[in-house]
């Protein structure tokens, strides 16, 4: 069996943008709505494998490509995100080594 390379995924870590309302719940925020349209069309063409908020009020959340995406195009997807251009959100996307996963 042929070895293959290390499955690094490019991850988009999600934080609050200036203009998110502190102490307001995430599914109430102006705008929250298109984020979730935006990467459930995102998931439907294939290239989300899981994303969602931390539980944690205030502290964003976190999407995972699937694997194979660039770098360059996880960042385009990023940027591209309706909460992002309109300043609900900010992103940061982080090179994620994955170490171990469940055998298919």
């Amino acid at each position: 069996m042929a070895e293959t390379g290390p499955d690094i995924r490019y991850v988009v870590i999600h934080t609050p943008g200036p203009k998110w309302q502190k102490g307001v719940d995430f599914r109430e925020q102006p705008g929250i709505s298109a984020h979730r349209d935006y990467y459930a069309a995102v998931l439907e063409r294939g290239q989300l494998e899981m994303g969602g908020p931390y539980v944690t009020l205030d502290t964003g959340g976190m999407m995972i490509p699937v694997a194979g995406l660039l770098e360059v195009d996880v960042r385009h997807m990023a940027a591209a995100d309706p909460a992002v251009q309109n300043g609900l959100l900010q992103f940061d996307v982080r090179p994620w080594y994955v170490a171990m996963k469940r055998r298919q």
